[in-house]
């Protein structure tokens, strides 16, 4: 007779510990939220293995398991980040841009403006970077097929220029403006170059 209790306790078992491991790793992306909330500016260097360890309450080598490289820790923090901001870049089109760049530059406001941030070179915010360019081509090149590529490469690129940390930063560290009030602005503005393209009116490229 076969005994099926000990493939139920393997089950078990092994459900258990992928639970706890679940649980573990939310911990330290948890922990990674934290820490990034604490930092007042966008400097991740001090988003390491071993601040996120102490502030999870784990060991070092337990983020390692759940994280092999800090690139990866990184990118984990980032998603959690956008996820708590409402920030998908995969759904952006002209239509709810002004709205997604608006929770972009509100998820900034707790951090202090420096003297025109350069855009971290983290990998991380380079991969950022990357996917918010690559959504803004595709919104533009769906609201507007019949154009050129030089005119959608222009036109989305007016809209990274203004959809930027610089744009925010010099509205509110160099003219004073408060942070709401330099979001508007930033919105509005966006909001007369898609008009441009939904009436048809291309850039000169």
């Amino acid at each position: 007779m076969v005994d099926t209790s000990i493939g139920n306790r393997r089950r078990y078992d092994n459900s258990a510990r992928a639970e706890k491991a679940a649980q573990t790793r939310e911990r330290i992306v948890a922990a990674g939220s934290e820490l990034v909330h604490a930092f007042d500016s966008w400097n991740w260097r001090d988003l390491t293995f071993r601040s996120v360890a102490e502030r999870a309450g784990v060991g070092e080598r337990t983020v390692y398991r759940h994280f092999p490289t800090e690139r990866h820790l990184h990118d984990a923090v980032m998603q959690r980040l956008e996820s708590e901001a409402g920030i998908s870049y995969e759904d952006v089109d002209l239509d709810n841009l002004g709205e997604v760049t608006g929770r972009v530059f509100a998820s900034l406001q707790r951090f202090s403006v420096r003297d025109s941030i350069d855009t971290p070179r983290d990998p991380t915010f380079v991969g950022v970077d990357a996917r918010r360019r690559a959504a803004l081509l595709r919104a533009v090149t769906e609201s507007a097929p019949g154009w050129s590529d030089d005119e959608k490469r222009v036109t989305a690129g007016l809209l990274d220029v203004l959809w930027n940390l610089p744009s925010y930063e010099r509205l509110v560290g160099v003219w004073g403006v408060d942070g709401a009030t330099a979001t508007g602005a930033v919105t509005w503005l966006m909001s007369k170059v898609i008009d441009a393209v939904e009436d048809g009116h291309p850039p000169p490229a």
